[in-house]
C-alpha cells in the first residue's frame, strides 16, 4: 500500500484526535487508554516528518514560516482551554514546537554561522519547546531528517535512535514511579517507520484549499469542543 503527504496529514490528525479523546475521557492505566495513546503516537514523527517535507518542498519558506507562526497564536489559548480550562494559561501546543523546528532547519540550511554556533542554536530552540506540546523531538526529527537527506539509510537510523531516546527515556522515567507501566504506549511510535519508509510514496498529494488548511482549523477546533464536551456535557 502506498501513501502521499495528504494521506499521512489525515493519518496523523485521526491519530491525533484518538489520543486527546483518550486523554479527555479515558482512564491512562486501562487498556483501552493504553491502546488510544499507542495509535496516538503516530501523531508527533508524523508531523515531524510533514515539517521537513514542507520545507524542502515549498515555494516560499517566509510564508511557510508565517503561517505557522500566526496558528501557533491562534491555537495557543484552544490548547490552554483544553489543558487548564482557561485561555492564555498553559503552553503553546504543537504547532509551536513545529514553528521552532522550520526556522531550526532554515536556520541550518541558509545561514553560513559555524557548526558548533548551529548547535548552540539548535539546543535554544529544544528548549523553547518544552512551553510546546512534542518538545524536543519535534525539533530534532525534522532537522535530522533534512542533514542526512541524502543518505536514507542515516536518515531512517537517526530517525529511529532519536524515537528510541524518547520511548525508553519516557518508559524509565515511568519504572521509577506509583505506575511503572503507564508510558508503555510511547511504544507505538515505531509504527511510523514502517509507514514512512515502505509506504510513502513521495507524492504530495490532490492539491486544494482544503487539504491545506484543514489541519490549521481542525487542531485549535477540536481542542475546543473536547474541553467543552468535558466540561458541560460528560461531567
Amino acid at each position: 500500500m502506498k501513501i502521499n503527504r495528504n494521506q499521512l496529514k489525515y493519518i496523523a490528525i485521526i491519530a491525533m484526535l484518538i489520543d486527546h479523546i483518550g486523554w479527555t475521557f479515558v482512564e491512562t492505566y486501562t487498556v483501552l487508554g493504553q491502546a488510544m495513546h499507542f495509535i496516538g503516537r503516530l501523531t508527533g514523527p508524523i508531523m515531524a516528518f510533514m515539517l521537513y517535507e514542507g520545507y524542502v518542498h515549498t515555494r516560499d519558506v517566509k510564508k511557510y514560516a508565517l503561517r505557522l507562526g500566526i496558528f501557533t497564536l491562534i491555537s495557543w489559548p484552544a490548547y490552554s482551554y483544553y489543558e487548564t480550562g482557561k485561555p492564555f494559561t498553559a503552553n503553546f501546543g504543537v504547532i509551536f514546537t513545529l514553528f521552532l523546528a522550520l526556522l531550526v532547519i532554515w536556520m541550518w540550511d541558509k545561514t553560513d554561522l559555524k557548526k558548533w554556533l548551529k548547535i548552540v542554536i539548535v539546543v535554544a530552540a529544544c528548549g523553547l519547546s518544552l512551553f510546546g506540546d512534542w518538545p524536543i523531538f519535534d525539533i530534532l526529527w525534522p532537522l535530522f531528517l533534512f542533514i542526512y537527506r541524502d543518505d536514507k539509510n542515516e536518515m531512517w537510523r537517526s530517525f529511529a535512535i532519536i524515537m528510541a531516546i524518547e520511548v525508553l527515556a519516557s518508559n524509565a522515567m515511568s519504572i521509577t514511579s506509583s505506575t511503572p507501566f503507564m508510558q508503555v504506549f510511547q511504544f507505538g511510535a515505531f509504527l511510523v517507520l514502517p509507514l514512512l519508509m515502505y509506504c510513502y510514496n513521495g507524492e504530495s498529494g490532490k492539491k486544494n484549499a482544503f487539504n491545506k488548511w484543514f489541519f490549521y482549523i481542525f487542531y485549535p477546533l477540536h481542542l475546543v469542543v473536547l474541553a467543552l464536551l468535558a466540561t458541560y456535557v460528560f461531567v
